[in-house]
């Protein structure tokens, strides 16, 4: 008997979210778990950095609908029970918006796709990955894209 029965997946359409999809659906069908994907939009990053807010927060929401139904073909095409979310965190770091997500659903594990970036790169773009496992209440498996 697992003790993971629902699985959370951020997703952002990258090739280590698409490997972190593909672990998650290996899980849930050994263990007969649920898959949810979430995708996260922060909707005041585009009212602050263009005059064209509006068009790229509608981008953003019809990509983000798209990376989550390209998900959810993959849940169904494995038979595992699932669904798909697509949250507006405004201004919320990921890392709580995942955290958040996870104690609302009651996930029992989080699946995540890293880029694994080191150094100055790192230190610029700060680490998706490191909040989530920072702040999330359960147990997080991290996915590396090598």
């Amino acid at each position: 008997m697992s003790i993971f029965k629902k699985i959370l997946v951020p997703i952002d359409g990258s090739e280590t979210s698409k490997k972190a999809i593909a672990m998650a659906l290996k899980m849930a069908v050994e263990d007969k778990a649920q898959v949810r994907l979430v995708h996260s939009i922060d909707e005041l990053s585009y009212v602050n950095a263009h005059e064209y807010a509006g068009e790229l927060v509608k981008y953003a929401r019809d990509y983000g609908q798209k990376i989550l139904q390209d998900g959810l073909s993959a849940i169904h095409a494995v038979g595992v029970k699932g669904d798909i979310k697509l949250v507006d965190f405004a201004g919320q770091r990921l890392g709580d918006t995942v955290a958040d997500e996870a104690r609302l659903w009651g996930a029992d594990l989080v699946v995540l796709g890293t880029h694994g970036r080191r150094g100055v790169g790192r230190l610029l773009l700060g680490s998706g990955a490191e909040q989530v496992i920072r702040l999330s209440p359960v147990p997080v498996l991290i996915i590396r894209s090598t």
